[in-house]
């Protein structure tokens, strides 16, 4: 197998069932990165040649293995030992203390994948012995034990983000009332207050990305102050989002008819929010060319 690029990550995540792989997963597909769960060892080499060949489109790699394998686990240690020869892969240990794991067992009244007629802690204890090795060769070890699903996704947002690494992606989209509101606008603002161009006649036929519609929308009084306002005012949601890992939100902007004023205030604020650190902003106009 070729060595893969310096700019190719390989992440193996493994540890104890119960502590926190599905909640990593996530985390990590969020920051964008291509999460394979429950993947048999013997089918890493594979996959990491996989992501050789596809370059750029696969940049990051995250592979989620553990006991769950069953027998084919056990070539585990080989596997990863195989990759460290030709990847920079890091491995990522997830462990939690047993009276942590038993609960949490409890609250999804499911059993552990090796306690067979046994309790849970005697899952617990063999899948310790079966992961030992492996504990003790990890790059990264997190203790779960008292994290909470957010907590456990910011540690690894903190920790696997790259640099460029937008915290938050916004949605702006613009809409026009009477066709509805967006089914997935997190927040909706109204900008009928603003005079139409629908009634200019030399306007009426052109949309809000015409600079003479967007000159009319944006010369309107109140227009500008309503723009730098609400943007203001969306600068602590967004924080606040960030702390509690919300990592994408649609901000829906609407008029009328979705043609004019909607679509110019929408470019008007993407504008400005593209400016915020941490905050990748996309812009959609839904029903324009609707009429």
């Amino acid at each position: 197998m070729k060595p893969v690029t310096e700019q190719q990550e390989v992440l193996i995540v493994t540890g104890m069932s119960g502590a926190g792989r599905s909640t990593v997963g996530n985390a990590l597909e969020d920051l964008g990165w291509y999460v394979v769960d429950n993947l048999p060892p013997q089918m890493l080499l594979p996959l990491v040649d996989l992501a050789h060949r596809a370059g750029d489109s696969l940049p990051r790699v995250a592979a989620v293995i553990d006991v769950r394998g069953g027998k084919l686990f056990s070539d585990a240690q080989h596997a990863i030992e195989a990759l460290r020869g030709s990847t920079s892969l890091r491995v990522l240990f997830l462990d939690a203390e047993d009276v942590a794991l038993v609960r949490r067992f409890e609250q999804v009244r499911r059993p552990h994948p090796l306690q067979e007629e046994g309790t849970p802690l005697d899952g617990i204890a063999a899948e310790r012995t079966r992961m030992a090795e492996i504990r003790s060769n990890s790059d990264i070890i997190i203790d779960t034990t008292d994290l909470n699903i957010h907590q456990l996704a910011t540690t690894i947002i903190e920790k696997f983000s790259a640099e460029n690494d937008a915290g938050l992606r916004i949605t702006i989209e613009s809409f026009g009332f009477k066709y509805g509101l967006p089914a997935d606008a997190d927040m909706v603002a109204d900008c009928r207050f603003l005079p139409n161009p629908f009634w200019v006649p030399e306007l009426k036929a052109l949309d809000g990305l015409n600079e003479r519609v967007r000159a009319y929308v944006v010369g309107a009084p109140g227009a500008q102050e309503f723009v730098a306002d609400y943007a203001r005012a969306l600068e602590p949601v967004f924080a606040g989002y960030q702390r509690e890992n919300k990592r994408h939100a649609t901000i829906a902007i609407g008029c009328t008819g979705g043609k004019h004023r909607s679509v110019a205030i929408a470019e008007e604020l993407s504008a400005i929010l593209s400016g915020l650190p941490g905050v990748a902003v996309s812009i959609k106009h839904r029903d324009r060319g609707r009429e």
